[in-house]
């Protein structure tokens, strides 16, 4: 089963007549939608109460991606977060079973160490045994030593659009999950994907076996545009 999702919830004015009814923006958008990745934790934290609330306006299938803190990928750069970390999970507590994968995007000048990123990572799970998709940005993470271990500690390697390497483009690492961000391309954030490339992502997401977890995350959101585009991929995989 694949989730088809947006950054955030926002219902833009061009595509609104595919979100009816009355309610929130988010009561709207999980009408349609079966999960959303929530981007504002990564800039500040959120209270259970808060991730309670918006749980509360969601069905019973719907599942929320949750971005670390910058806190603890950028400002700490994975190291010495065991307590930032703790309280971002305990945080995490409102939304029950509605939690889905968080995500690790990792900042572009954060190169691949692999004593940083196994205590890291292997804290991270001490804490939490859910699905983790984690992005890098710098070349350095995309060789077969860290590919391996995060095999090892079972996260995911995010396919990322536009893709810094290559390989960036296919997803990687564990496989019990798979994950893709598409952020805009040719500009990052503003840019509507066309049919095609839209086309080539749900023929290689239909292609995954059946029981594998898959999250299509449309990031592109400063021109309007991920709503459309998630309606697009949301229509390709119907048929």
């Amino acid at each position: 089963m694949t989730v088809v999702a947006t950054a955030g919830w926002s219902v833009p004015r061009l595509v609104a007549s595919s979100f009816p009814g009355e309610g929130t923006q988010l009561a709207r958008y999980a009408r349609i939608f079966s999960g959303v990745e929530i981007n504002t934790s990564a800039y500040r934290d959120h209270t259970p109460e808060a991730y309670a609330n918006w749980a509360k306006q969601t069905p019973r299938g719907f599942r929320f991606a949750v971005k670390l803190p910058q806190q603890i990928t950028h400002d700490a750069r994975l190291r010495g977060t065991r307590r930032a970390l703790q309280a971002f999970l305990a945080s995490l507590s409102g939304l029950g079973s509605r939690l889905g994968p968080l995500v690790v995007q990792l900042p572009p000048s954060l190169d691949y160490d692999t004593r940083v990123a196994r205590t890291f990572f292997s804290l991270l799970r001490e804490a939490h045994d859910g699905p983790v998709g984690c992005e890098p940005r710098h070349p350095g993470w995309f060789h077969s030593a860290a590919e391996q271990l995060l095999v090892k500690y079972r996260i995911a390697r995010i396919a990322a659009d536009p893709a810094v390497v290559p390989a960036a483009a296919t997803p990687g690492g564990w496989p019990g999950l798979v994950y893709y961000r598409l952020h805009g391309s040719p500009r990052k954030y503003w840019s509507i994907y066309d049919e095609a490339r839209v086309l080539e992502w749900s023929q290689a997401l239909s292609a995954l076996p059946r029981r594998t977890r898959a999250w299509c995350v449309f990031d592109n959101t400063a021109g309007s545009g991920a709503a459309g585009n998630a309606l697009q991929m949301q229509r390709e995989l119907a048929r």
